[in-house]
């Protein structure tokens, strides 16, 4: 057994159970032992391992990242922040983003397993350098994948995504579906044999979330399926709905409703469903349905909404708005989606076009998104110990340097960290009481090592395009650079 006191801290975000809130306290110390927070409170006098001068901190649960694909989107960077397709309502989801990306062509085979497990590491040490010590990842699996996720210390949810049919964009304007129920069946079958093996890995961090990839390319059999063996294993469930304007109206052509209400027609929603984006519902001004339903309904059975800004921002989308599903009684969480895998910064932007979109100043606050962010992904996951600072909870605590120049002048830490400081101030991260960050440097990962391995894989990838391509267009061609060459 090893003892940690983090003594006399300068400011500590603590859960109160009882008001259902974080609050901060001040001069208290906070002590774990081994993977368990075990006291909290002024003056502690027992017996302790290691001693840690707390005045200049501000001590924080680690986030939860409820939503994240890691296994290829930094193979993207410089590439996928500016494209969309404008015929397809701005989205690049299906056209022309699977021309770089695995992991929106569903197919992991485009990248070799090490640009695969480099890219998995690098968002990984992005995501703990910004304070998060839980994520779940919406994957393909790959050779080494669980124990890639175990080997950086994070506390990880593997999700295996599965789904009927694939999109496929021929024309560029239109999204059709190549329909194939056995091999999503059997694509189901070989998910849930990974996820009992993430539950059953030796590190004790993975867990598994049970994940058909999107609610218009799934048949109904197989999300009831998925529905059915989430229930019989006691995991969570999530699916990609309301991310784009046109599986809303694949949905309503198919069905005559809108996604989330066929989602409650079939049963399938519910407190242990995560319906991820969730933007395009039918309050939205892009879509303008004749009823009002989508977000009552969610209120109305538990159904959670795993909210990822950043990505969405990109495209000129946003949710409209977050302060409405909250003030709705939504349980909402957070996620980063694509890169950075920053969740400061998703925190940051889920607050600032929060406002926009509900065109009010007051319409959410940092207080409510942290919320999120931590306390509402948790019990998404079915977790009464992680997002928070209590005794018994899960030593995965984040200290963030109070005398960092973007911390101060230091009257609301918090406040300061998202809209000033962000992953700068971060100096150290623990994971189930292990430590992973130390003054601001991933022990875990080799950062260098993995990005040399993606600047070769990017390389090999953007060679390839023009043969994946429908017009035969080179990389450059979709994604043209933001400035000419010379």
């Amino acid at each position: 057994m090893s003892t940690t006191r983090i003594a006399d801290i300068g400011w500590a975000i603590l859960w109160d159970a009882e008001a259902k809130r974080h609050v901060y306290r001040q001069c208290i110390d906070i002590v774990f032992t081994d993977d368990r927070i075990t006291h909290i409170g002024p003056g502690y006098t027992g017996p302790v391992d290691k001693t840690i001068d707390g005045k200049d901190l501000m001590v924080m649960p680690g986030l939860v990242d409820i939503h994240s694909h890691l296994l290829s989107e930094n193979v993207g960077r410089g590439v996928t922040e500016e494209i969309g397709n404008p015929a397809l309502y701005m989205s690049g989801v299906a056209d022309p983003k699977p021309l770089f990306l695995p992991g929106h062509s569903m197919d992991s085979d485009t990248l070799a397993a090490e640009g695969l497990r480099a890219a998995t590491r690098m968002a990984i040490s992005e995501l703990l350098l910004s304070a998060t010590t839980t994520v779940v990842d919406l994957a393909i699996p790959y050779e080494g994948w669980l124990d890639t996720l175990a080997d950086t210390g994070i506390r990880a949810v593997a999700a295996p995504m599965y789904r009927s049919a694939a999109w496929v964009a021929r024309t560029g304007h239109t999204v059709e579906y190549d329909w194939d129920e056995k091999a999503g069946r059997k694509a189901m079958e070989a998910a849930f044999r990974t996820m009992d093996l993430a539950v059953q890995h030796p590190s004790g961090r993975l867990s598994a979330m049970v994940s058909p990839a999107q609610v218009d390319t799934c048949s109904v059999e197989l999300l009831r399926n998925s529905n059915d063996m989430a229930k019989e294993r006691n995991w969570p469930i999530t699916l990609h709905t309301g991310q784009c304007v046109w599986d809303h109206l694949e949905i309503t052509r198919r069905h005559g409703l809108t996604p989330v209400q066929w989602l409650g027609d079939i049963g399938l929603l519910s407190d242990r469903m995560i319906l991820a984006h969730a933007i395009f519902l039918d309050h939205h001004s892009w879509i303008r349905w004749h009823t009002h339903r989508d977000v009552p309904l969610l209120a109305e059975t538990g159904t959670r909404v795993a909210h990822c800004p950043l990505v969405f921002s990109r495209y000129g989308q946003m949710m409209e708005s977050f302060g409405q599903y909250v003030k709705a009684g939504v349980s909402m969480a957070i996620g980063t989606d694509t890169q950075p895998h920053n969740m400061l910064e998703e925190i940051r932007l889920a607050a600032t076009l929060g406002r926009i979109g509900g065109r009010h100043v007051e319409d959410t606050n940092i207080g409510e998104v942290f919320h999120a962010a931590t306390i509402g992904g948790a019990e998404a996951l079915g977790r009464d110990d992680l997002g928070r600072i209590a005794v018994g909870a899960k030593a995965d605590i984040v200290l963030v340097d109070l005398t960092h120049p973007a911390m101060r002048p230091v009257r609301d830490p918090l406040r300061s960290l998202v809209y000033s400081a962000a992953d700068r101030a971060v100096r150290e991260v623990y994971v189930d009481g292990r430590q992973l960050v130390r003054d601001g440097k991933v022990l875990t990962v080799d950062r260098d090592e993995a990005a040399d391995t993606l600047q070769k894989v990017q390389a090999d990838m953007l060679q390839a395009v023009s043969k994946r391509d429908r017009l035969h267009r080179t990389a450059e061609q979709v994604s043209p650079l933001s400035l000419a060459r010379g």
